[in-house]
């Protein structure tokens, strides 16, 4: 197949630290390469890929403090995409309802993996393009009012191999909490934990702009540097140290988390996680066996407990065996072939053959 993958600019692919969506598409195309598909990749131009690569501009927007307007980028990379729709047989989009209107207007089919949440403002854009295909990263995510063409759930993958597995934590203990320092992912729920149980608490994350009031009034004034850690924002190897190191992973979440890699990171060092149940944390993590679900901090207080009685193994087992990067490709390629047949029975022709299941060149 010939197939466009379109990655946000604000990180590069994949990304130097934290980077949920770009991991994953530098993950999905890479793997796509490999299995004989000719991919080209819509991305920073310091993105790093098996694929071809084009960018409307030379490094993630986020590094460049010239870059004002992020719009005008994100339009410009749509508008070289669509530009030469006829060149794919399947255009697969990352950029939320940004690239909707754009993919109406060719036809080339594409399909949208939905990243995010649901938004007043957002709603109205996937309603007026409800009828193109979309794949939800977890069952949870869905907004069933809306009335979306869902072709099929696909997991977010990793690449199990590249975290190294901590069979047993370190000492002295400590929780670990990874992510943006945020509201959303609950960073103040998890030093309330911390301080009602008396643990050490180890976070690692990047600040946003729209977070740094909450970081300098909320989290901030709490960090001591004993019982509080804040470590700033962490690479790979940091945080596969961080989290494999730690008692169990703390993921407090305040919203509606439509996947939450963090959870399937540390699960894969071997730590368990104890999380708010909300979005998809029930199709995450295996309650009681690599992790806890609880509604309110003094259920996660009383979750540490219990840590101990899970198995490590059974952590990085279930991560090999669901969340892998393998396994996500698979079901991205049943999507496309479901896609183009789709094509094919409504229109009669279709440049690549479908041949017993599979499309090829």
């Amino acid at each position: 197949m010939r197939i466009a993958q379109v990655a946000p600019l604000w990180e590069r692919v994949p990304p130097p630290a934290y980077g949920g969506i770009e991991l994953v598409v530098g993950l999905l195309t890479d793997e796509l390469v490999r299995r004989g598909h000719e991919v080209t990749l819509f991305a920073s131009g310091d993105s790093i890929s098996l694929a071809k690569l084009e960018s409307v501009h030379p490094r993630a927007l986020r590094l460049d403090k010239d870059v004002k307007e992020y719009n005008i980028y994100e339009m410009l990379q749509l508008a070289s995409v669509y530009e030469r729709a006829d060149e794919f047989d399947i255009i697969h989009s990352h950029m939320g309802c940004a690239a909707l209107p754009y993919a109406k207007l060719v036809n080339t089919p594409s399909v949208h993996t939905l990243h995010g949440i649901f938004t007043p403002d957002n709603q109205k854009m996937f309603q007026h393009a409800k009828r193109q295909p979309f794949v939800s990263i977890s069952d949870a995510q869905r907004e069933s009012s809306l009335g979306l063409n869902y072709t099929s759930t696909v997991y977010n993958g990793i690449d199990v191999s590249s975290y190294k597995f901590y069979p047993e934590p370190e000492e002295p203990p400590y929780l670990a909490f990874l992510g943006r320092i945020s509201p959303e992912k609950g960073t103040h729920l998890a030093i309330a934990i911390a301080k009602q149980s008396g643990w050490r608490l180890k976070m690692a994350g990047k600040v946003d702009v729209v977070d740094v009031e909450y970081f300098e009034r909320e989290i901030k004034p709490l960090i001591d540097g004993e019982q509080i850690e804040y470590l700033g924002e962490a690479n790979h190897q940091q945080k596969n140290a961080l989290m494999g190191g730690a008692f169990a992973t703390l993921f407090p979440i305040t919203w509606r988390e439509p996947f939450g890699l963090v959870m399937v990171e540390s699960m894969a060092a071997g730590t368990p996680v104890i999380a708010m149940k909300l979005g998809s944390t029930t199709e995450v993590i295996a309650h009681g066996e690599t992790g806890f679900l609880c509604n309110n901090v003094t259920e996660c207080v009383r979750a540490i407990n219990k840590v101990a009685e899970l198995d490590r193994y059974a952590c990085r087992q279930h991560v090999e065996n669901n969340f892998s990067f393998q396994r996500m490709t698979d079901g991205y390629e049943e999507v496309y072939r479901q896609i183009l047949q789709q094509k094919f029975a409504k229109n009669g022709h279709l440049r690549s053959k479908v041949i017993a299941g599979n499309i090829k060149k």
